[in-house]
């Protein structure tokens, strides 16, 4: 009985519950504006507020658009930036990828908490986001 249990185990942990993997494949770019901060949505704004000090990713939807947010949590200097390395679509979802940047060599810097993130708007495709 137990060996039983035990295969049953494994079978149900091999099959899943309709896990969806992500199709790799490019299929195309996605056009996307970065935002100001003023222009973000006051719902989304206050969400960004509360998580800003710990690294975060978040997605939120308005009025046909989705916001994909990107936080690199607290800096103990200013100087940072963020840049995005690829946005793009697969056949299953709008993949991201972003990068913190450090102040450059010789650049002045003031010793303050800083909290980069940013905030990309684009037209929602109903797609889930997958950061890379």
């Amino acid at each position: 009985m137990r060996k039983w249990c035990l295969v049953m185990l494994i079978i149900s942990m091999l099959t899943g519950c309709g896990v969806q993997t992500q199709d790799p494949e490019r299929v195309g770019d996605v056009e996307f504006t970065v935002l100001d901060l003023e222009k973000v949505p006051e719902e989304l704004r206050n969400v960004l507020e509360e998580k800003k000090a710990a690294p975060f990713k978040v997605t939120y939807e308005d009025e046909g658009y989705l916001y994909i947010c990107i936080g690199y949590g607290e800096q103990k200097t200013s100087g940072y930036s963020i840049i995005v390395e690829d946005l793009y679509l697969t056949s299953n979802a709008i993949c991201v990828d972003t990068e913190l940047l450090g102040p450059g060599n010789g650049e002045e810097t003031a010793a303050a908490t800083t909290c980069p993130y940013m905030v990309l708007k684009l037209e929602n495709l109903n797609m889930p986001v997958v950061f890379e």
